[in-house]
């Protein structure tokens, strides 16, 4: 192709790919249901009580990659697309794996083998999610629960981390793909107390506070392309606020009635 100033083209702001991890309970899935017309893809049953669309609880890598098809072929109203989550994706990726070379476990290919092959699918699933995001003009968050991992760094003493509940390899690649990270949590301080004798007790208190860190630590992953705040509240509107193009959701989903009440 010649290149010439006739060929210059204009970026155009994208919507956000998010990943949003954390403890369970921290409000990841009700992060994501308050963003704006939200789809779920459900590999793990964690809406509760949350009323929202959502595809049948995937059971297969297949099922996922439908799901994503659907959305692409298919004529549809909805902005933001949700996969929750991550980490329980990845045992239907190595499934996948498992399938395709009729083995019946992941660890039978020997030497990491594997893992590298499921690169493939993961790399499949997060090109899926971005076609929507570049074609349907979709919102892509991606649930994910956080795992302490050990880190060795030659220039400092090794430390604890929080990072995604990946295999590192998966990890890697699902941290390229992401606009965002946000490291979701409840505000925690540390308050030092005198217990007599020169000696010192650090005692944890917290607001009850959930918060979004969009800024990486040595503590967690996080990082945002947008240069955004950090920390920020654990809500969309609060995200949304700095977001090129981006709109503020309506309206906080409605919560299920209990199965007695529908049923009276």
């Amino acid at each position: 192709m010649a290149i010439s100033l006739a060929s210059i083209q204009r970026n155009r702001p994208k919507p956000p790919r998010i990943i949003i991890h954390g403890e369970p309970g921290v409000g990841k899935t009700t992060f994501a249901a308050c963003a704006p017309s939200p789809i779920f893809v459900q590999t793990e049953d964690g809406l509760g009580n949350l009323d929202v669309p959502s595809f049948p609880l995937a059971t297969s890598f297949d099922d996922v990659m439908e799901a994503l098809g659907s959305l692409y072929t298919e004529a549809h109203t909805f902005r933001t697309l949700v996969v929750d989550s991550l980490d329980w994706l990845e045992p239907l990726v190595w499934q996948k794996v498992c399938q395709q070379h009729n083995v019946p476990s992941i660890e039978t290919l020997g030497y990491g083998k594997g893992y590298v092959e499921a690169l493939g699918w993961w790399r499949q699933f997060f090109e899926g999610v971005t076609a929507l995001r570049d074609h349907k003009s979709m919102t892509i968050i991606m649930v994910a629960h956080s795992q302490i991992v050990r880190v060795e760094d030659p220039a400092l003493p090794a430390y604890d981390s929080r990072d995604l509940k990946l295999h590192k390899r998966a990890a890697a690649v699902a941290e390229e793909f992401a606009d965002i990270i946000l490291y979701a949590a409840i505000q925690t301080n540390t308050v030092t107390e005198d217990v007599g004798f020169n000696n010192k007790r650090i005692r944890a208190t917290t607001t009850g506070e959930r918060i979004a860190h969009t800024v990486g630590q040595p503590a967690f992953l996080a990082k945002n392309r947008y240069n955004l705040p950090s920390p920020l509240p654990l809500a969309w509107d609060a995200i949304a606020a700095y977001l090129p193009g981006a709109t503020e959701s309506p309206a906080a989903p409605a919560q299920a009635a209990p199965a007695e009440a529908q049923a009276a």
